[in-house]
């Protein structure tokens, strides 16, 4: 993965640039990336995707003002498709909705973050060329416990193994840092044919500027063969020097998995922590019967038509 030849001349208008911060609404900010130039050096084609799924981006400093100048603010969901043709680059992502924090967007709060949640959604929409929806909630809602992906450095899931914690890693030996599906072997005489594991130990860097992305993935298996714990937790911290988009990373873990073990059912989830304001979480699955229902935040009732 690491040797795969990229094109970044989509994504340079913002990434590794000193940025100057609008605070006045402007959707020319916004730069995409087509997914297929993520995709091709692991052989899935946008046409025919080997699995469902769709990213959510959760965003923690939105802000506009009232007309009569009261700031207004509010944390942002969005969540797409991924069988969009496009995604969005972070950082202009970030750059957009600062452009807001400026604009005169209603009377009252409640109208000021349903109009960013309505401009928004329209922009994204027709710039990604697929169904974006976008929500804005009040403060009050990082608070809220069904926000899975606020809480989940303190999740609590039974059906997932924390491979770091239950296994004896110490004595393990770690040395490969990019990505290498050879460490994923085959688990000898399984007790059963179904997995759930965790790990907190991804991490993967910006594939522009190098900063360092921290993450939790999921992972959940059934089939005849079946992946080696501590060889796939070795897989996992594989990614720790890779320069990929999160989305990318989700989707090569979900690849190599699904080559390597051909499973009937499969899921892969990356949550990474915020930076910048923002955190990125891809979920890949091969159809809807195992698609965990841990990770479809009811906070946004619509979020389940994205599974037809």
């Amino acid at each position: 993965m690491a040797n795969a030849t990229l094109d970044n001349s989509n994504i340079n208008k913002h990434l590794g640039a000193i940025s100057k911060y609008k605070s006045t609404y402007d959707p020319h900010l916004l730069v995409r990336e087509p997914r297929q130039s993520n995709r091709t050096h692991l052989n899935i084609d946008d046409s025919n995707l080997p699995f469902i799924g769709y990213d959510t981006w959760n965003a923690y400093e939105i802000s506009a003002l009232t007309n009569n100048g009261l700031p207004v603010t509010g944390v942002a969901k969005v969540v797409y498709p991924c069988s969009s043709k496009y995604i969005v680059e972070s950082k202009s992502i970030k750059l957009y909705f600062n452009s807001f924090n400026m604009t005169k967007l209603g009377d009252t709060s409640a109208e000021v973050r349903a109009e960013i949640s309505r401009i928004a959604s329209e922009d994204l929409s027709k710039y990604l060329k697929t169904k974006v929806q976008v929500k804005v909630h009040s403060n009050d809602y990082v608070l809220s416990d069904s926000d899975v992906h606020t809480a989940k450095r303190e999740w609590d899931h039974p059906k997932y193994i924390t491979i770091e914690d239950d296994y004896p890693v110490e004595d393990v030996k770690f040395t490969v840092y990019q990505e290498d599906p050879e460490l994923l072997l085959e688990i000898e005489e399984a007790p059963s044919e179904e997995v759930y594991y965790h790990s907190s130990l991804l991490k993967s860097n910006c594939r522009v500027t190098s900063q360092p992305d921290w993450g939790d993935v999921f992972i959940s298996m059934e089939g005849k063969w079946l992946p080696d714990n501590l060889e796939l937790l070795k897989y996992i911290v594989s990614f720790r020097d890779e320069c990929h988009f999160h989305e990318e990373i989700c989707e090569t873990m979900f690849k190599r998995l699904l080559d390597k073990f051909e499973p009937r059912g499969l899921m892969v989830a990356c949550q990474y922590a915020r930076r910048g304001g923002w955190d990125i979480n891809p979920i890949r699955s091969t159809d809807e019967h195992y698609m965990d229902e841990y990770f479809w935040d009811e906070t946004i009732p619509w979020i389940k038509t994205l599974r037809q």
